[in-house]
């Protein structure tokens, strides 16, 4: 399970190392505002067929022979990075980032769970969740701290660490086995499963409102910040400084992995709950600080969001992989992402548009009253879900009794 944790977590970096360099690749390349939200938006678009089809086709085509392939077009993305001279090359990168990531992110899950003994996949599943965010935090975090205080080619130097991470992870790739896949060789190929959605039917209705929607509305949110927070922090608050978008990126996404851990408000429900507010509570912090001009309530903003991000993304996961039956679970869990990665395009499309209109504060204002109505129907929707988790639970430890009561019938019958 560690090694697969460390592939989750470089991987992870990788997914968004480049997001402190757009303003840089913008006064390069004389970018416009929608052609930085293009480059932006090319990557959701690219990952989430990606994602859609390794996620229904991966154990087909064997788990690790697809994890490899990801490696291999990230390392790529990261050398047309590393040698780009034209804007269509950074274009190029990140699409291939975004191909990388889908595929990588539709197999990743499920070949951790086959590297996981049953009873501790419901703690891999919590770890895998904790391993991306901090991953996503660290890539930010990383490049902004190289390129502020490295001062040595700040459009090449960061991809050398970042090819040599995902080095590390290629070599730590090929110490694991994929037991199934080779257990299959020789044998007749099924046909390959129709790519599709995989939500069985009975619980269709409360994973797309209590688990799809909200990770949908934190990869909203949190997109906003991803896609914006380097041009925010220069242009609305006027800060130089190139570590501190990445360094609020790291607190936004990997603390709010580490504020996972917090032991408050324990119950799924509740925890949900408050954190899809605190997430938009957040959020509103975060435009608010623009129209003040304040960096300390941004700090405080991506603070309250990160602690909100921590706790949905972490009940929301946990319900993806809790809801389904075992034979189910991959599928959904491919699905959950589907539906995070299609929030990251809303603020780069919504933002694109908005801002021919109106000015950056007033667009952020108009995707958070969107966001904020996405967040009371799901509060909403708690009301019943709670009610129908509860009664789950009462039948699982039903079932539970019956089969004690059953192995102590037994037992005293072969006593007898």
């Amino acid at each position: 399970m560690k090694r697969m944790l460390w592939i989750i977590l470089m991987m992870s970096i990788g997914a968004t190392f480049t997001s402190p360099l757009f303003p840089l690749y913008q006064e390069r390349y004389h970018l416009s505002s929608l052609q930085i939200t293009i480059l932006f938006a090319v990557y959701a678009l690219f990952l989430l067929p990606s994602l859609l089809v390794s996620g229904s086709r991966g154990s087909g085509w064997g788990l690790k022979r697809v994890l490899r392939i990801s490696i291999w077009i990230s390392i790529l993305a990261t050398l047309v990075f590393m040698g780009s001279q034209q804007a269509w090359l950074v274009y190029a990168a990140r699409i291939l980032e975004g191909i990388a990531y889908g595929t990588f992110t539709g197999t990743a899950v499920a070949f951790l769970l086959k590297q996981t003994p049953g009873d501790k996949i419901p703690l891999a599943i919590t770890l895998s969740g904790i391993t991306v965010s901090v991953g996503f935090g660290l890539g930010p975090a990383l490049t902004g701290l190289v390129i502020q205080y490295l001062h040595l080619m700040p459009l090449r130097v960061p991809f050398w660490l970042l090819t040599a991470l995902l080095v590390t992870t290629w070599m730590a790739l090929e110490t694991l086995k994929d037991a199934d896949f080779l257990a299959q060789k020789g044998k007749p190929k099924a046909a390959p499963a129709p790519i599709s959605l995989g939500v069985p039917s009975e619980i269709s209705p409360h994973f797309w409102s209590f688990s799809a929607l909200p990770i949908f509305t934190l990869f909203t949110l949190n997109g906003i910040i991803l896609s914006l927070i380097p041009s925010f922090v220069k242009s609305v608050l006027h800060s130089s400084n190139l570590s501190v978008s990445g360094l609020l990126i790291l607190l936004l996404l990997g603390g709010g992995a580490l504020l996972q851990l917090l032991p408050l408000a324990n119950e799924p429900v509740t925890r949900l709950r408050l954190g899809i507010a605190l997430l938009s509570i957040g959020a509103w912090l975060v435009v608010f600080s623009g129209s003040t001009g304040s960096i300390v309530l941004l700090w405080i903003g991506v603070l309250v969001q990160a602690l909100g991000s921590g706790w949905t993304f972490q009940i929301s996961l946990r319900l993806a992989g809790e809801l389904p039956h075992a034979e189910a679970r991959s599928k959904v869990i491919t699905t959950f992402y589907l539906a995070g990665y299609a929030g990251f395009i809303v603020p780069v499309v919504g933002t694109g548009v908005l801002t021919y209109f109106f000015d950056l504060h007033v667009s952020l204002v108009v995707l958070n009253i969107l966001a904020s109505l996405l967040v009371l129907y799901v509060l909403g929707y708690s009301v019943r879900f709670r009610r129908y988790y509860a009664a789950r639970k009462q039948k699982e430890i039903q079932v539970v009794r019956s089969k004690v009561a059953a192995a102590g019938t037994d037992q005293g019958a072969m006593t007898s």
